[in-house]
Parts: C-alpha cells; sequence; structure tokens
C-alpha cells in the first residue's frame, strides 16, 4: 500500500488529499519533525536533504510533492484530475502546478523561515517583507487567472488546485493571503468545502 509520510500542515497534505480525491487506499506514518529525526540516516534515506513529504509505493521511495502527485496520477488516476497529457490544457494544467510551488510557495516560504522557523537572532524583517511583496504579486496574478472560472482550468476541478490550494494555505498562515484578495480567499474556501480538503487539513 502507497505510504505517505506526514508532517500536519505541511507539503504531504497535498498527496493525503490527491488520495482521498481519487479513493485511493493509503496509510499515513506521522513522523517526528526534530532536527534530529530530519537528519537522522534513516530520514536521509527517504528524503536526502531532511525535508517531508516523502512516500513509499510498490518498493521504491520518492520525495517532493509534485511528482509524487504526477506518479500517482499517472498510475492510479485513470485520466482524472488531469487534462490529457500533450494538449493545451494539459500545458496550462502543468503551468499552475509548477507556478503554485516553484513562483508562489518560494517567496511565502521565505516568509515562514523568518517569522517562525528560524531562530530569532537570524530572523531578517527586511527578508519577510520582499517575500511578502513577491508573494502578492503571484496572488494578484492568481486573482486575474480566477477572476472568471471557479477553478484554475475553468469549471472542473483538477490537481492543479491541489497544488495551489495548499500554497494558499501557507500563505494564510504567514498572512500574505489577506482579506481583500477577495478572489483567491473565496477560490480558496470553495476548495476547502471538499471532504478530501478536510482530511488534508482537519484542524
Amino acid at each position: 500500500m502507497l505510504t505517505i509520510y506526514h508532517v500536519p500542515g505541511t507539503r504531504s497534505a497535498r498527496i493525503i488529499w490527491l488520495c482521498e480525491e481519487l479513493d485511493h487506499p493509503y496509510q499515513v506514518e506521522t513522523i517526528d519533525f526534530s532536527p534530529d529525526y530530519r537528519a537522522s540516516p534513516e530520514w536521509r534515506a527517504l528524503n536526502p536533504v531532511g525535508k517531508v513529504p516523502a512516500m513509499r509505493d510498490d518498493g521504491f521511495s520518492m520525495f517532493e510533492s509534485g511528482a509524487m502527485l504526477q506518479y500517482i496520477l499517472e498510475r492510479y488516476g485513470d485520466g482524472r484530475l488531469r487534462p490529457r497529457p500533450g494538449t493545451a490544457a494539459s500545458a496550462k494544467y502543468l503551468q499552475w502546478c509548477w507556478f503554485a510551488e516553484a513562483t508562489l510557495a518560494r517567496p511565502l516560504g521565505d516568509m515562514a523561515h523568518h517569522l517562525f522557523l528560524k531562530p530569532e537572532p537570524e530572523r531578517i524583517p527586511a527578508v519577510v517583507e520582499d517575500a511578502r511583496r513577491r508573494a502578492v504579486l503571484c496572488i494578484e496574478a492568481l486573482e486575474d487567472a480566477l477572476a472568471k472560472r471557479p477553478y484554475l482550468l475553468g469549471d472542473a476541478f483538477s490537481a492543479a488546485d491541489i497544488m495551489m490550494g495548499y500554497s494558499l494555505v501557507l500563505g494564510r498562515r504567514v498572512g500574505a493571503l489577506q482579506p481583500e484578495h477577495e478572489t483567491a480567499v473565496s477560490y480558496l474556501e470553495h476548495l476547502a468545502e471538499r471532504p478530501a480538503f478536510r482530511k488534508a487539513f482537519p484542524n
């Protein structure tokens, strides 16, 4: 069975969310995310940089949440939650998947590190403000895209919305996503109504 190594509130939630949407069986191992465990040979064998998520399936392990989603969809998705590869719709799907992680989540991660993850003497307010500016630019671009449609690809929910949904949860946590971002907030609230979302983010 597919095993998801999970820390609540982290990117491993994307994998739980996807499996719930697909009704695909999985098991969760909630791990100790202390620095000592993340540096241990046991964990580094699953994720060589000591981060989450990681996953095991069919005798092998992998890391990177976006890659895990792609693998699960290719192996178990039966064409669900993504457009047919090689189409214009698939190109847009890939664009939004990687925008969510590579473009939006990066400044959000910088904010998180300098707001509460780093030891207080190492936190730099100027880094937070620069990252906030970059994150808000991304959120505004997302709002433009969602102005006339409920999901990233139109009327149909896709795994791109799973990728983006986690990034917006993080954006809300660090304070980049604000009430004035009405379209993005409404989109996240709409995603949060899905039962699979509630399984991935129970609190």
